[in-house]
């Protein structure tokens, strides 16, 4: 399981204090969604991007005033949390290949990833089709600065991929960064900028963020398509949900302009959906 700090809770309580001592009287209601929006934003900023996901899930129970926000918010952070969790699963897998002596507890930490990866990416799914369905503005508000973390490989991922000895310590903090970098990567994603971190940081540094919704929604469609991969015959072998996973990505293609990179999407969907004997069925 993911490695929690209680660091975002104190600070979060921390701003609390603060502000009742400056005599706050607008002080978030406990369990409203003004409340779990700060929350979210205390722990975004340690970098807790599963605490970041399990807040924003709150708010978007219901319509509020933080909703629209809060989805967009929300398909960048388990877009990314998707791709942290199955790029390092990839990795495990490695490290059970070349570890022959003792392979079992890394298979044991490539099933935990991808199962982790898979419910991020049915939720990345529910997110996209609420988003569709709701949210007709003509851009998306990125309404939170640029994440914490590095889109470069963090130190001893090699460790794993060669199977060597990794202490459990380390491998928290490697999960953690790893799941960071998906963040990272996923933020320059929806903002058009491929992989591309060192431009979308420039982007993030002129104020607030508005990116136009095709172009927002092509991130998110590429991350749902490359996110499907954990369902595929050679990983968990799901096709239900890749057939879920792939149908809403498709759904985000066709509800923007066509453009080459949206035709080359499509074209690469239909191909999964080939190889994977679901021709037909979307």
């Amino acid at each position: 399981m993911p490695w929690k700090s209680s660091l975002p809770a104190l600070i979060a309580a921390a701003v609390i204090l603060e502000a009742g001592c400056a005599g706050g009287s607008n002080l978030p209601k406990p369990g409203s969604p003004a409340f779990f929006w700060s929350s979210a934003n205390a722990a975004y900023k340690t970098g807790d991007f599963v605490k970041t996901d399990e807040e924003l899930q709150r708010i978007l129970v219901n319509d509020n005033e933080f909703t629209a926000r809060a989805r967009v918010w929300d398909i960048a952070i388990v877009g990314g949390l998707a791709q942290g969790y199955s790029d390092l699963s990839d990795a495990y897998e490695s490290g059970a290949k070349n570890n022959r002596q003792n392979p079992l507890p890394y298979r044991k930490r490539v099933s935990e990833l991808r199962s982790l990866s898979g419910n991020m990416s049915i939720q990345l799914a529910e997110d996209v089709h609420k988003y569709l369905e709701q949210d007709k503005d003509a851009t998306a508000v990125l309404a939170f600065p640029f994440p914490a973390g590095n889109a470069a490989e963090p130190a001893g991922l090699q460790r794993v991929v060669k199977g060597l000895f990794v202490q459990d310590s380390e491998q928290a903090q490697l999960q953690t960064a790893m799941l960071q970098r998906g963040v990272v990567q996923a933020v320059a994603r929806v903002t058009g900028n491929g992989e591309d971190a060192a431009k979308t940081l420039q982007l993030f540094q002129s104020g607030e963020v508005k990116i136009p919704r095709e172009v927002f929604l092509l991130g998110a469609a590429k991350m749902l398509e490359s996110g499907s991969d954990v369902f595929g015959a050679k990983k968990q072998d799901l096709p239900n949900k890749l057939k879920i996973v792939l149908q809403e990505a498709t759904s985000a293609v066709k509800a923007m302009p066509e453009t080459k990179d949206s035709k080359a999407l499509g074209e690469k969907i239909q191909k999964t959906l080939k190889k994977a004997n679901l021709t037909g069925s979307l």
